[in-house]
C-alpha cells in the first residue's frame, strides 16, 4: 500500500505504509535517545561549574546541626571528630588501576554533636584469597578532617537485598546502614581528601566527568536518525523504466 507517488522527470517517490511507519519509530527513538543523552551532557556541564566554583570556597564546618544535603553536595567539608571504628564497613568489588580492592567506610562521631558523618577513608587492595578481609588502622582520639560531600546511596545492581554479614558489603545501602547502626548520620557521604598514614589511597574522580561522552553518544544517535532517513528516501525513490515515463503516477 502506497501513501503517495511523486513523479520528477524519470524519477517516483512511493514510500509503502509499513516500512514507513518502522522508520518513522525508530527515527524517533533514536532521536529520543540523542536528546536524553544531551540532556544528560548538560547535567554534567552544569556540575562542572558547580564543582569548580566549590573548589574555590572554603570547606563548611560540620557542627550539631543537620546539613541540608541539597546545598552541599559536591562541597568541601572540615569536621572534627572521633572515629567509630567498630562500625566500619568494607565496599568489595571496587578497582583502583586494574587492582580489585575495598572502599573503606567509617563513621565519625562529630565533636559536641549529636550526629555522625559517614567517611569514606579510602581504597585498600584485596588480599590473596576471599577469606583474609584487610583490617586498615583506623586512627584513635579525635582528628580533624577535610573531605567532598557526596550522595551516600549508590545506584550498583544487588541480585538480593539481604542484610549483610560481617564488614563486607556488595554496596551501600544508607538507610539501612544507619539502620543496622542505629548513628544519627548527616545526609551525605564524605570522600575524605585529608592525608593520613593508614595506607589507604584517596585517588577520588570527580563527579562531573563524562560530559564528552554523552556528548559523543548523542551525535552517534543523531547520525543514525539521520542515516534513517536518508534511507528511507533512497528506498522509496525509483528511476521509472522508459515505458513508464508517460504514465501516469
Amino acid at each position: 500500500m502506497h501513501l503517495l507517488r511523486l513523479r520528477v522527470g524519470s524519477w517516483t517517490f512511493s514510500p509503502t505504509l509499513w516500512p514507513t511507519l518502522a522508520a518513522l519509530f525508530f527515527f524517533a527513538l533514536t532521536l529520543w535517545l540523542g536528546n536524553w543523552q544531551t540532556e544528560r551532557a548538560e547535567t554534567k556541564r552544569a556540575l562542572q561549574a558547580h564543582y569548580d566554583a566549590a573548589e574555590r570556597d572554603a570547606p563548611i564546618h560540620v557542627g550539631s546541626t543537620l546539613l541540608d544535603r541539597d546545598s552541599v553536595l559536591y562541597r568541601k567539608l572540615a569536621v572534627e571528630g572521633v572515629f567509630d571504628d567498630a562500625h566500619t564497613i568494607l565496599l568489595d568489588n571496587r578497582v583502583l588501576d586494574g587492582v580489585v580492592g575495598y572502599h573503606v567506610l567509617t563513621p565519625l562521631r562529630v565533636s559536641g554533636s549529636p550526629f555522625a558523618i559517614l567517611v569514606n577513608r579510602g581504597w585498600v587492595a584485596a588480599e590473596r584469597t576471599r577469606d583474609q578481609v584487610p583490617a586498615p588502622p583506623t586512627p584513635a582520639g579525635v582528628v580533624r578532617l577535610e573531605g567532598l560531600a557526596v550522595d551516600p546511596h549508590t545506584r550498583y545492581l544487588e541480585l538480593a537485598s539481604t542484610t549483610p554479614q560481617g564488614r563486607v558489603w556488595q554496596n551501600l545501602d544508607f538507610s539501612r546502614y544507619a539502620a543496622i547502626t542505629g548513628l544519627s548520620l548527616q545526609p551525605v557521604l564524605l570522600l575524605q581528601t585529608s592525608s593520613q598514614a593508614d595506607d589507604l589511597h584517596r585517588d577520588w574522580p570527580r563527579p562531573d566527568s563524562g560530559a564528552s561522552t554523552h556528548a559523543g553518544y548523542a551525535f552517534q544517535w543523531y547520525s543514525l536518525a539521520a542515516t534513517l532517513v536518508v534511507l528511507w528516501l533512497i528506498i522509496n525513490i525509483k528511476r521509472c523504466r522508459d515505458g513508464d515515463v508517460n504514465s501516469k503516477p
